[in-house]
């Protein structure tokens, strides 16, 4: 399982219509091939910015399969217009049998 994680810096001022565009393109992100689940959190020290968590399957799922899709077009024109500077997105490894020391 791969944990794709950004964080979502929006525009001041545009956090409640993100967040209503951002509730449209989850039914879009869930319905992508390889997604496991994914959510949303509000930073406490600035509010306009945003942590998004996505679990996907494969790395390909996000990379190729969601990337690549026309459902990925409607999720960028529902949502990339709000950042500022544009995420950056990164991807880890879950490893579910480590165990801090």
């Amino acid at each position: 399982m791969i944990l794709e994680v950004a964080i979502l810096p929006v525009i001041p001022g545009k956090n409640a219509e993100f967040e209503a565009a951002f509730q449209q393109a989850s039914s879009i992100i869930s319905s992508m091939k390889g997604y496991i689940s994914h959510e949303l959190q509000v930073c406490l020290e600035d509010s306009n910015k945003y942590l998004l968590l996505v679990h996907w399957e494969t790395l390909e799922d996000h990379t190729v399969g969601f990337r690549g899709s026309a459902e990925y077009q409607e999720w960028r024109k529902l949502l990339h217009h709000f950042y500022d500077p544009f995420p950056v997105v990164e991807h880890y490894i879950v490893n579910q049998s480590y165990k801090p020391q």
